[in-house]
């Protein structure tokens, strides 16, 4: 049997603002993961079209196509494509489980939710001449999951082939965020056996590794357990944490040991009636500051993330998030303009206010507005979000944001990785075009080196206390 997965590219892909590298960074994991589970006996193929041309004028026998909000539509004229042709075609992914109806009319066959447990079903189904209509998870474990099938994956042409999930979901339920309705009816958080991460881990090449897990420490037992498995390994990564799981404990520091070198971060709003409103619980509170400090006495970079447009939101809130940033030296932000995706509670609530302002899904990037705005309107809102990211990314802010860091190595690291995320385009496509962005890596490794700032850390509370070997401070990584 033939076997094809696609992921069809966003509609970014067609925008002024595309930018090829920031679609180049990471493989279509969760097909490569499901692909493990398809017989030795038959062809697997994945296409990412992000990274290459899709080919159309094939017959195989089953499609499988993953499927985000902004390439719905792309997805559902390819799966249209290939249905008109014979082939039996498969639809998942977020969007699909959020709008399993809409997603049925282009699909012989819809997933809602995760598949490690519905697809190898469907696959005995499928042989068997009996596949269901719908698929849906209701048993959540990564037990026994076979390893992924990287051989499928064409790592020249990504920036972190190596990027890895070890969990599922995210213990916290923030109303705007799209993994709540794709974990509905089930476990929202489960992890991997620490063992068999450790076992996948191992086998990746070279030093660098991106979790894309939405929350790595967000169960303390098994991130230690991993943290702890990898210490000497000799690798360096990147993964997201919440302000809270930075604060409590001492799991950052044991990350820091296992080679963490920078985190995404979900500030998302210095208002206490915003993180209310989103059901943001965890960072209510909690010392945001504090949190970028204890980052960066373990030498940890940081990409910030920032929601504009709720509601408490007014004029201002452009500005200030821009100065906090560069003033705490956080070498890369992330901007969003407030999206409520459909089966989030953020998009019941506006839906049922009629606040909701168009379904083309397409728009639902968030780069445009797409619900009635309150304290700002919005084209103030729209030109806020542009004004900030040009802002924040102006070689005055890059240059003082890292000047903010006492050593001088920080300085470097922070300049090379902000600087060189933002301001160098032309040399990034060029590279893409050239099939060597995989010859890059060597760099982001260097870049991602460890930072030695104190001999000794102690935490207590929430004071920070610390004991000086060299003078020093702050530091970041990326996103948008």
């Amino acid at each position: 049997m033939k076997i094809k997965m696609i992921l069809p590219a966003l509609a970014e892909a067609e925008s002024p603002f595309w930018r090829p590298i920031k679609y180049s960074l990471f493989p279509p994991l969760g097909l490569a993961t499901l692909a493990a589970y398809v017989s030795p006996n038959d062809e697997v193929e994945i296409q990412d079209q992000h990274v290459e041309k899709l080919n159309l004028n094939d017959t195989p026998d089953l499609v499988i196509l993953q499927v985000y909000i902004t390439n719905a539509y792309r997805s559902y004229s390819i799966a249209d494509h290939y249905r008109a042709k014979g082939t039996y075609v498969i639809l998942g992914g977020l969007h699909v489980t959020s709008l399993p109806d809409e997603a049925s009319k282009h699909a012989d066959s819809v997933f809602l939710g995760p598949g490690e447990e519905t697809f190898p079903q469907f696959l005995k189904d499928f042989k068997n001449r009996t596949p269901k209509k719908i698929y849906y998870s209701s048993i959540r474990t990564l037990e026994r999951m076979p390893p992924i099938r990287r051989d499928l994956i064409k790592r020249h042409r990504y920036l972190v082939p190596n990027s890895i999930v070890v969990t599922r979901g995210c213990p916290h339920h923030c109303t705007f965020c799209y993994k709540d309705a794709f974990f509905e009816s089930g476990k929202s958080f489960y992890t991997q056996i620490v063992d068999d991460a450790l076992a996948e881990i191992d086998r990746l090449p070279g030093r660098h590794l991106y979790f894309l897990d939405d929350h790595l420490l967000g169960n303390q037992k098994f991130a230690s357990s991993l943290f702890e498995g990898m210490k000497g390994m000799n690798r360096v990564f990147q993964g997201a944490a919440t302000v809270d799981s930075i604060l409590r404990g001492n799991l950052i520091e044991q990350a820091a040991e296992a080679g963490l070198r920078s985190v995404f971060v979900g500030f998302e709003t210095f208002s206490p009636k915003n993180l209310k409103q989103s059901n943001k619980k965890q960072n209510l509170k909690r010392d945001y500051k504090e949190a970028v400090q204890r980052l960066h006495a373990l030498g940890i970079m940081i990409n910030g993330s920032f929601v504009f447009g709720l509601d408490e939101d007014d004029k201002d809130v452009f500005k200030r998030t821009v100065d906090w940033g560069v003033k705490n030296a956080i070498t890369t932000s992330t901007y969003h303009v407030l999206t409520p995706y459909p089966g989030t509670k953020l998009f019941k609530d506006m839906e049922s206010q009629n606040r909701v302002l168009t379904r083309n899904w397409d728009l639902y990037d968030t780069r445009h507005v797409v619900y009635k705005t309150t304290n700002l309107t919005a084209e103030e809102l729209k030109q806020g979000y542009d004004w900030a990211y040009k802002e924040f990314y102006r070689w005055a802010n890059i240059f003082e944001a890292s000047f903010n860091h006492k050593s001088h190595k920080h300085k470097l690291k922070h300049l090379l990785y902000s600087g060189g995320w933002k301001k160098f385009e032309p040399l990034w496509n060029f590279i893409i075009k050239t099939k060597n962005l995989n010859n890059m890596l060597p760099l982001l490794e260097s870049i991602l080196s460890k930072v030695n700032y104190y001999e000794k850390e102690s935490f207590s509370g929430n004071s920070v206390k610390l004991q000086r070997t060299t003078p020093t401070r702050q530091h970041n990584p990326v996103n948008n």
